[in-house]
């Protein structure tokens, strides 16, 4: 008891983002929001300091996802805090920490685990890039490295407080909101870009005006519309899954003829599982090249920045259809792996997110609701909600890991996991700033909903 509760003094000692006293408006919510964003553009645009101009990103078709920019301080993005998420989350819903998230001591050692697990890893990552070479300072300096993993260090740590003032203050995280800012400029410059990709070349970067480049010189080339087509159908069918949702009958128990619903999406467990999966694939990537370097390629071999053997290679991102290097072999295993990962973390999210059928099941009773035709008791309303709540968590990820898959199958601008992860975090995002909007024109609903976002 001792030692855990020098652990919890631990956790409560490291710096955070405090809670608004009241509730923001929503033209404050707006602009804290808008602020964060700006912030981290512009962080985006800070160099590392001592870093080998020939440096080259070995994860470049995870950037979009991973919400980095190469060579910037920013280089890490959101993957130190997503990987302590999955650990963590390994951990609590295999049982192997014991922690009632329902609990509000509970909750907050769980929440401070996760910062300390972030910080570590940011160190951690940090130091793995720049000794393994995949960040190499000019000449392999060692003042130079420390200085390199300094620098990552701090932009790994702004992300983590950048996502707390998001989540506190803002709209969302600012993991999704990172990951949609992302994404978003990759599809517009990949889409628009009227500057050759190489310097020599004539040919515009941009799709579309590759595209009018083409025409205009005699040539036809509709492989170029295959990414934009695939991102128009990530999207729309995106958007069609979270229209889908189960809606269970309710009524209030204290109001007599007062009746509701409890809608239960589709994709139930959010997009946060793909995030999961993706950068779960990323770090055996790093781990892989860190083992090989080390003289131990039990993940794999890489030749220069690709992995060509091994658990590695078949983990990558596949190249897309059409591509004179596309493999249908790593094509099937990728697909396989992310909607198996998909449905892993999917289950893991739901447990430990609250969103369990026991955890719904107590919420809905404590507010005094019911099934309609039963009596109030708690073990009904958690079988009723047995019947959807685990088959919807399995299926909605499944769905989003077979879209993710399509996506990146096809080459969607910003990767298919990224347009994928974007749509639903815009959609989600449009939902808070809508509910947002009421609870300003309707208060007395933010007390009944439980205080809004």
């Amino acid at each position: 008891m001792g030692l855990l509760h020098k652990y919890e003094d631990i956790l409560t000692s490291l710096p955070e983002v405090e809670k608004p006293k009241y509730a923001l408006p929503f033209n404050d919510r707006i602009k804290w929001t808008g602020i964060i964003l700006v912030t981290f553009f512009v962080l985006q645009e800070v160099p590392l300091l001592g870093l080998d101009p020939k440096a080259v990103d070995i994860f470049e078709n995870m950037r979009a996802v991973i919400a980095g920019s190469f060579g910037s301080i920013m280089t890490l993005g959101i993957g130190p805090i997503v990987t302590a998420s999955i650990i963590l989350q390994i951990l609590v819903g295999g049982k192997l920490v014991d922690l009632d998230l329902s609990s509000p001591r509970d909750k907050a050692i769980y929440q401070g685990t996760q910062k300390l697990l972030s910080i570590a890893f940011t160190v951690f990552e940090g130091a793995v890039m720049v000794l393994m070479g995949a960040l190499p300072a000019v000449g392999n300096d060692p003042t130079l490295q420390m200085f390199l993993i300094a620098q990552l260090t701090l932009g790994g740590i702004m992300v983590i407080y950048m996502d707390e003032v998001v989540s506190k203050w803002g709209f969302g995280s600012g993991i999704g909101l990172f990951i949609a800012a992302n994404v978003c400029s990759k599809i517009v410059i990949g889409s628009f870009n009227p500057l050759p990709a190489t310097a020599g070349e004539v040919v515009p970067a941009g799709r579309i005006p590759a595209f009018i480049y083409m025409i205009m010189n005699g040539q036809t080339r509709f492989d170029l519309w295959i990414p934009i087509l695939g991102t128009i159908a990530v999207f729309a069918a995106v958007v069609y899954a979270e229209s889908m949702r189960v809606e269970i009958p309710l009524t209030y128990g204290r109001f007599r003829g007062a009746r509701g619903r409890y809608p239960i999406r589709f994709i139930y467990a959010s997009n946060i599982p793909v995030i999961f999966a993706s950068i779960f694939l990323a770090n055996v990537q790093l781990w892989a090249r860190m083992l090989e370097n080390a003289g131990f390629p039990i993940l794999g071999h890489f030749a220069g920045n690709n992995p060509v053997s091994g658990i590695a290679y078949f983990a990558q991102r596949p190249r897309p259809l059409g591509s004179p290097d596309f493999d249908i072999t790593v094509a099937v295993i990728y697909s396989v792996l992310l909607v198996l990962l998909a449905m892993l973390f999917s289950k893991f999210w739901v447990e430990t997110a609250g969103m369990d059928t026991k955890t719904v099941a107590r919420q809905l009773q404590s507010g005094g609701m019911q099934i309609p035709g039963f009596r109030g008791d708690i073990r009904i309303i958690e079988k009723v909600l047995d019947r959807y709540i685990p088959a919807v968590t399995l299926l909605g990820g499944a769905a989003v890991g077979l879209l993710a898959a399509f996506g990146d199958l096809t080459g969607c601008l910003g990767g298919g996991t990224g347009v994928l992860l974007t749509v639903g975090i815009l959609y989600r995002l449009y939902e808070q700033m809508a509910q947002e909007q009421l609870f300003e024109v309707h208060p007395m609903l933010r007390k009944i909903m439980g205080g809004g976002i």
